[in-house]
């Protein structure tokens, strides 16, 4: 299987109809319908690394102030306990504890509802833990490449440019800071160089990066993906724009 990393943005796409979304339906129509999915989330940010065993994870609305038909929407995917079974021992043993509680958060179902319309494909989340470096992420992800072999899509969701503070509210054409494109453009040639080094050690990359990383939860799915890379594989983006002046909507396909 590929891995990929969506840009998930507003959780508004849940509901539309626009370029990333058509974008992300079409990704899902490149690839061998997988048999479960393993989804790291920037919304599942805690001090511990847990995975979801529950058989019907619940859809979870967590945002606010949005319309109410985007509170309405369900993505009654199944759980799979024996996935997370499984990534409890490609983890160093002891590390995960088994979730019963969480499901499946915005970061992931309001892009897969697009992608796999029809929440057939058992999920199981894996959570980022916070406690941790930059450098714990990407180890994690490199544990997870056998699944690539047993029919798995990892999907890490997020976005490489994430700064609310100097999102246009409301104003989705707003042209892109130049710091964000700067800071876009030296991630896209890092992938595309196989310099997975400076992308975990991004606090390393100057100025703009601070500004497009203020906090680390949605920068490090795409360290999990960088994880799974094998040397043979092959960098896209199927995915591309910045929405809001500072929230990066690129995706990054691998394999």
């Amino acid at each position: 299987m590929p891995v990929i990393f969506f840009g998930h943005g507003n959780p508004l796409n849940a509901i539309s109809n626009n370029r990333y979304t058509k974008g992300w339906a079409t990704f899902g129509r490149s690839v061998p319908p997988p048999k479960a999915i393993v989804a790291i989330s920037a919304h599942w940010y805690i001090p511990l690394t847990a995975v979801t065993s529950n058989t019907a994870p619940p859809t979870i609305h967590d945002f606010g102030g949005f319309p109410s038909e985007l509170y309405a929407m369900q993505y009654p995917a199944p759980g799979s306990p024996e996935l997370a079974g499984r990534l409890k021992e490609l983890l160093p043993q002891g590390m995960a504890s088994l979730d019963d509680g969480w499901g499946l958060d915005h970061g992931t179902w309001a892009v897969l509802c697009h992608v796999f319309p029809n929440a057939d494909i058992p999920i199981v989340q894996l959570s980022i833990n916070e406690r941790q470096p930059p450098a714990f992420h990407y180890e994690l992800g490199k544990r997870l490449k056998p699944l690539r072999q047993e029919g798995v899509l990892v999907v890490g969701s997020g976005n490489i440019v994430h700064n609310l503070t100097a999102y246009a509210w409301g104003n989705h054409r707003k042209h892109p800071y130049d710091w964000a494109l700067r800071f876009e453009e030296q991630v896209r040639m890092r992938l595309i160089q196989g310099d997975d080094i400076s992308l975990v050690e991004y606090q390393d990359l100057g100025d703009d990066a601070h500004l497009s990383i203020p906090t680390p939860d949605h920068y490090l799915p795409l360290l999990y993906v960088l994880g799974l890379r094998n040397e043979e594989d092959s960098v896209s983006f199927p995915v591309e724009g910045v929405d809001g002046g500072s929230v990066s909507m690129l995706a990054v396909r691998i394999g």
